[in-house]
């Protein structure tokens, strides 16, 4: 097994493993100070859709950490790649709130409101979802728009808690239209890895990714050639590896033992 300094890219989830709500998590100002000192390549992968990357640098220089725009992919963000890679019309009613919608503006997608013009209904977490919402994007389903996933996440770690995410308004979207998802974007999907991959300009077998949830971070690196980490600060915990098929490369109780055990594997 390589050491753990050795890749190029480090690939770093964002809530769970490098802060939860406003707090920053143990040995992340070392660990990232460390690996830009080495000049290896950092970049912040998040299923997040109630951020935009600007949002998402924002906040992580509120906590003290460098990072720029550039740096960062957001689910948002790659929901607005794959639209304007899509061929033909493309208006997308959002089934999200305003950072998904701001990410398909700014990129030059189309949005509407109107069931019946929507070609796609894109599904992001939405903290004020509710009946009103559930009922547009039902009709625009049943009208022939495909149902969009921006992920796959069923919940969000906060501090002290969890709370629904993503999937869970796909699913009640599923039940209510009796459509199915045609697309996910977000880790795990072979769209976001092939994208990530092509913009940092690494191949896979060179890159770390580090995150704190099995079914997206560690699937998402072990899919696509890449070495992984669990780190124990967000969803994921021990018992969960004994039910889980797919096996992180390193688990670290918090991310400090990044540095800990360079040069020991």
């Amino acid at each position: 097994m390589p050491d753990t300094l050795s890749f190029e890219t480090y690939f770093f989830d964002l809530d769970g493993t490098i802060f939860l709500g406003d707090i920053l998590l143990p040995g992340v100002q070392e660990t990232l100070c460390h690996l830009r000192s080495l000049n290896k390549q950092v970049r912040f992968l998040s299923n997040t859709t109630i951020r935009t990357r600007g949002e998402c640098r924002d906040r992580l220089l509120q906590l003290g950490l460098a990072a720029h725009e550039e740096e960062i992919v957001t689910a948002g963000f790659m929901s607005a790649a794959y639209f304007l890679e899509s061929h033909g019309a493309v208006r997308v009613l959002v089934a999200g709130e305003k950072a998904l919608r701001d990410e398909l503006v700014s990129a030059g997608v189309e949005t509407t409101d109107d069931p019946a013009r929507a070609t796609h209904v894109l599904v992001g977490m939405d903290r004020e979802f509710d009946y009103g919402k559930l009922h547009r994007a039902m009709k625009a389903v049943r009208n022939g728009a495909q149902l969009i996933a921006a992920n796959p996440d069923p919940n969000c770690p906060v501090a002290g808690d969890l709370i629904p995410d993503t999937w869970s308004m796909v699913k009640a979207i599923e039940a209510a239209s009796m459509g199915t998802v045609g697309e996910v974007i977000g880790k795990p999907s072979a769209y976001f890895a092939a994208k990530v991959l092509e913009w940092s300009g690494t191949s896979g077998d060179r890159c770390l990714m580090i995150g704190d949830r099995l079914d997206t971070d560690i699937v998402f690196g072990v899919s696509h050639g890449m070495r992984t980490a669990l780190v124990l600060t967000g969803v994921a915990s021990l018992g969960d590896l004994e039910q889980f098929p797919v096996m992180p490369d390193f688990v670290w109780t918090t991310l400090d033992e990044l540095l800990g055990q360079a040069g020991e594997i």
